[in-house]
């Protein structure tokens, strides 16, 4: 981890970033698509009364409805074009690959290459308008039937109209969001979609200091407790930068094989199997699973919303509630599935035993073939076991701090694991271009010298 922050340091001065021109065009790319988006969470929904609007989301802040916030960077409370932010895309994603899995004809269609992709990206996006407009249904009736604490409806003019309108206009915002994740990702820097969830989280990380350092001020919050828990944020993250970087590597060596004169060969590698293989896809999957249907029993179970089956929702809400039994359990298993499913999605042992079985290399003591799989996915299945754990661990202490310490969320375990991994990826991406760079000018010369 130090050698590749000093390798970073060393490369990041003034006179190689000058001269990046590519680099700097998608760091520009990448910041200006981010104020697109900071700007649509602004741009509150037609016929939707702002204030009143806040005080159902403040009733709700300790909920499900206060988590999606979070994600959403403040734009369902302000119910805003983007109110339902990228969630609707990653739950299509989701459903996607477990059918995948299961579906022989989906699963022809992934082995189909780039066109496969293409593909499976169009249903992922149909099932997105789906389920964005099933979401936002629920939504639009939720808010007809809301009132704020001082009995002031939310919407204006309810009617069949608003219901278009809202759904309309979230739909869009939704897919919106979809493409221009998928620019910042082809023409930036970093993993657009998770690039909009960190931007989301890092925009209420200002406001979770305020009101903390106003808890404290106000005496519900201790300073000892204020300062135990900065302490504590610095440690979560060294945590989860040293478990990110954690690494199981199996040792491979390649064969020596003379051709004429020369021997080829002989060499020894290595496969790095990280601890945390799935990374920060198990909680983002688990916590949009959870919200998919908590979101309109959330807005439906407001206080001052009388709708039809509003006790059924209520105890939804009320089983599922953050800080349950319930909901810490499901969450807990559902974090534990994701990581099993997504590190099988990005790693086949049997292609990888297979793939070494072409290319003559071996892991000494282990015949190729059958028994190199085999110990391949178990060597993945104690490391993904460990993952999970960890992953639980983190991801479980902000529900601690909100339930018992009444602390912003902000401060938790899962923001704090998104906002770090991202970080990490993009700031590697950053140093591939940078080496890029240095490894053309270097060829250019060569090139040079060559021509004269």
């Amino acid at each position: 981890m130090a050698s590749a922050a000093d390798q970073l340091a060393a490369n990041l001065n003034l006179g190689v970033f000058s001269k990046a021109t590519e680099l700097k065009r998608r760091l520009w790319f990448s910041l200006f698509a981010l104020i697109i988006y900071r700007m649509g969470t602004f741009i509150t929904l037609p016929g939707i009364d702002p204030i009143a609007m806040a005080d159902v989301i403040q009733a709700q802040s300790r909920g499900v409805l206060g988590l999606f916030d979070v994600f959403a960077g403040g734009a369902l409370s302000r119910m805003s074009i983007f109110a339902l932010n990228i969630m609707p895309y990653i739950s299509a994603a989701i459903i996607i690959q477990l059918f995948s899995s299961v579906s022989p004809a989906l699963e022809q269609v992934k082995k189909e290459g780039v066109s496969g992709r293409i593909k499976m990206n169009q249903y992922t996006r149909y099932l997105t308008v789906l389920i964005t407009a099933l979401q936002a249904i629920g939504i639009a009736s939720g808010l007809e039937s809301s009132t704020g604490s001082n009995g002031i409806p939310v919407v204006l003019d309810p009617g069949l109209f608003f219901k278009f309108t809202t759904v309309v206009t979230l739909v869009g915002g939704t897919m919106f969001l979809v493409w221009l994740g998928e620019q910042i990702t082809e023409r930036g820097i970093g993993q657009g979609i998770s690039l909009l969830i960190f931007a989301g989280i890092v925009a209420g990380l200002p406001g979770g200091i305020v009101n903390l350092l106003e808890l404290g001020r106000t005496g519900a919050i201790s300073p000892i407790l204020i300062a135990l828990l900065g302490f504590g944020s610095v440690a979560v993250i060294g945590g989860i930068v040293f478990v990110e970087q954690a690494q199981r590597r199996i040792l491979v060596q390649y064969p020596k094989r003379q051709q004429g004169n020369k021997v080829y060969g002989g060499e020894s590698s290595h496969i790095p199997l990280k601890l945390n293989t799935s990374g920060v896809i198990p909680p983002i999957f688990a916590s949009s699973l959870l919200l998919l249907p908590l979101t309109i029993a959330g807005f439906q179970g407001a206080p001052g919303t009388e709708v039809t089956g509003g006790g059924v929702l209520n105890t939804v809400g009320a089983l599922l509630g953050r800080g349950q039994p319930l909901y810490l359990l499901l969450y807990s298993i559902l974090i534990v599935f994701f990581a099993f499913f997504y590190t099988a999605v990005v790693f086949n042992p049997a292609d990888t035993a297979e793939n070494l079985r072409k290319y003559g290399g071996f892991i000494p003591g282990i015949r190729p073939g059958k028994n190199t799989a085999d110990y391949l996915d178990y060597v993945l299945t104690r490391l993904t076991v460990l993952g999970g754990i960890y992953l639980i661990v983190v991801c479980l202490i902000p529900e601690f701090l909100i339930t018992r310490l009444s602390v912003p969320f902000y401060f938790g375990g899962t923001s704090l694991m998104i906002v770090v991994n991202v970080t990490l990826n993009t700031m590697q991406q950053v140093q591939a271009h940078l080496l890029a760079h240095q490894y053309e000018g270097l060829l250019k010369k060569s090139r040079l010298r060559g021509n004269k």
